[in-house]
């Protein structure tokens, strides 16, 4: 019998309530992304998380994108590594890791867009969903061109702030990851404080 938390990188982790047995199921680097994320958290507890992994194939072979969202009640944790191609190192590659924290009251936006459908007994199942946070804080800042049949010289700015997206589907994730970042969503809509 496999341990919890043990598995095949790519396993489901949704069964998994703890973030540590999650991410050793589903992550190729789960020590180094506990290791980031534990170091930020310190004592918190987990209140949620969501787990990404994306395979993307290129010239130089397989690259995979690992990311984590942890909410400890006062804080969004965002983990993500991406493999890099490096001659130098060995095996030809190393593991940009990096952890980004915000406050809650940083996010101005939660938005959940939830796809339900019915199955072949007629029974509701979600079959998708798209999370989005998005901060407060601007994130790009970019010139507009002035309305060139205006009398007035008006020069304007678009500002965007920093979003984060998530999603999962029947066919990435399957049911029990969909749930689980719809649980996720729900906590951060009843965490972030409002405006």
């Amino acid at each position: 019998m496999t341990e919890p938390g043990v598995g095949t990188a790519g396993a489901d982790w949704s069964p998994y309530a703890r973030l540590q047995d999650a991410a050793g199921a589903y992550f190729l680097h789960p020590d180094i992304a506990m290791d980031a994320i534990t170091g930020v958290l310190g004592r918190r507890r987990v209140r949620g998380f969501t787990l990404e992994r994306v395979v993307d194939l290129t010239e130089a072979g397989a690259s995979v994108w690992q990311e984590a969202a942890v909410c400890d009640g006062r804080r969004l944790i965002l983990w993500h590594s991406e493999e890099l191609a490096d001659a130098n190192a060995p095996g030809g590659t190393v593991l940009d890791s990096s952890v980004q924290v915000l406050p809650l009251d940083a996010i101005g936006h939660v938005g959940m867009r939830t796809l339900v459908g019915r199955d072949e007994r007629g029974r509701r199942i979600d079959r998708g969903v798209y999370l989005v946070l998005a901060t407060v804080m601007p994130h790009e800042l970019s010139a507009a061109q002035a309305d060139p049949d205006s009398p007035l010289p008006v020069a304007s700015a678009k500002i965007r702030p920093e979003s984060f997206r998530f999603s999962k589907s029947l066919d990435d994730g399957g049911p029990g990851q969909i749930a689980r970042l719809i649980d996720f969503g729900r906590l951060l809509g009843r965490l972030v404080p409002a405006g």
